[in-house]
């Protein structure tokens, strides 16, 4: 098998960017499907904002569950052929899509989501340290930034073709709207609505096997990592390495405020009464895909990593501010943004939260080379570690919907200070200890 030794210059990375880009796409693809699943099945299974919650977390929970088995399998079949069987992973959970939508009941969604979440758990223990280490340390967030820019583009697109093609004719439908009808009309909506899922999962899971086959045959070479020089146990332990643990809390957070940010969007505007509440997590994550653009101009260039990181922190804590703040009876930011594009006006608050993917573009790429740097042969298992820390996905949601259940949406909002907060010690400082005092 060809491979790639990550001590010495690779010659090109250019097919291997474009093979990993793909699966950076798909998984963008179907992570941020939920920002559109949870409000969509908060009207076809009839759940409060907390309970439609548990779509991300049965999600994000396979993160922990299942990293460091991933891991496992990664060190004994090698990159390639784990993308491979996450690429398979992610096509059964789409499959079991099918008996979810026919039966209406949610406990059948949430252990697809798990499955789906499982098959993507190997793909990004596996992808992203590939990315890293197939070229230079100092500019692994460019390289990481490319893959983000195909990824966010992804999440762009997702929720609009998830509207399309599921909603279809029931453009405009709200959990308000659909608590106005008979029982019988309801009952006939809603059974619409849930067979609507059926064929677009179904093509779904045939477009993840055939690139998993073509996967299998191309020629992406492996990595060959070099060994420690010294087998102590304090080499072995990834606990001796305080910027991977501190990594693994600030991409809990991370992820935790990225998914509040893309996946309450649609809660919150459906809360307010925006019509196609479904599609607004297509408005954060165009502001992602701006965030890489800019990432991509300004680093290594102007900025190095840790720089990028404390920006993006900086910005999230105004902008969280901004949000508990804002009036949700204006729409003076999205008119002054966007208003001369005819694009429906909307309240302050929904677009102070979209542009909450600008600050959180950059987090990921420049977690990760300062996360993972000095690990060598340990990267897999540093990956696995930092992997689980998507599970704040899963955790922070499910805080957010306690907090909008017992106080309200907009206040909720709040929980994210303390997590910007984090995110930008780490920039400042975290990342740069390498002994625990």
């Amino acid at each position: 098998m060809q491979t790639i030794n990550t001590q010495q210059p690779n010659p090109s990375a250019l097919l291997p960017m474009l093979i990993i880009g793909m699966l950076f796409f798909v998984f963008g693809f179907v992570t941020w499907l939920n920002g559109a699943l949870i409000p969509f099945l908060q009207i076809v299974c009839d759940l409060t904002e907390s309970q439609a919650l548990l779509v991300a977390f049965s999600f994000y929970i396979a993160y922990v569950v299942m990293a460091l088995p991933m891991s496992w399998v990664l060190d004994k079949v090698g990159y390639k052929h784990a993308m491979c069987l996450g690429l398979v992973g992610i096509a059964l959970g789409c499959l079991l899509f099918i008996p979810a939508a026919y039966s209406q009941e949610f406990v059948v969604f949430l252990f697809a989501q798990f499955i789906v979440g499982t098959g993507l758990t190997i793909l990004q223990t596996a992808s992203n340290p590939y990315i890293v280490k197939i070229g230079p340390q100092e500019t692994a967030a460019v390289r990481i930034s490319i893959m983000g820019l195909l990824n966010k583009f992804a999440g762009f697109l997702a929720p609009i073709v998830f509207t399309a093609l599921v909603l279809g004719e029931f453009t405009g439908v709200s959990a308000q709207s659909v608590a106005l009808l008979s029982e019988a009309d309801r009952v006939t909506q809603i059974t619409a609505l849930s067979n609507g899922l059926v064929l677009p999962y179904i093509y779904m899971a045939m477009a993840l096997l055939a690139l998993a086959i073509l996967l299998k045959f191309s020629s992406l070479p492996d990595l060959v990592f070099k060994k420690p020089e010294f087998a102590g146990a304090e080499t072995d332990s990834l606990k001796a390495y305080p910027q991977l643990i501190l990594g693994v809390v600030v991409l809990f957070l991370y992820v935790g405020v990225e998914v509040i940010a893309a996946d309450t969007i649609g809660l919150f505007g459906s809360h307010l009464g925006v019509a196609n509440a479904t599609s607004l997590t297509s408005y954060t994550m165009a502001f992602m895909v701006l965030g890489y653009l800019i990432g991509l101009m300004l680093i290594p260039r102007f900025m190095d990593q840790a720089q990028a990181l404390a920006g993006s922190a900086i910005l999230g804590l105004v902008l969280s501010l901004a949000v508990v703040l804002a009036d949700v009876q204006s729409t003076s930011i999205s008119v002054f943004l966007w208003g001369w594009m005819g694009i429906a006006e909307l309240p302050n608050a929904i677009t102070l939260i979209a542009i909450l993917g600008l600050a959180n573009a950059m987090v990921w790429p420049a977690v990760w080379p300062l996360a993972l740097k000095g690990l060598d042969s340990l990267t897999a298992r540093g990956s696995a570690w930092l992997i689980m820390g998507i599970s704040g996905g899963a955790v922070l949601p499910l805080c957010y919907g306690f907090l909008a259940d017992h106080f309200d949406n907009q206040s909720a909002y709040w929980m994210m200070l303390p997590c910007y907060s984090f995110i930008l010690f780490y920039a400042l400082k975290g990342h740069k200890i390498r002994q625990w005092s």
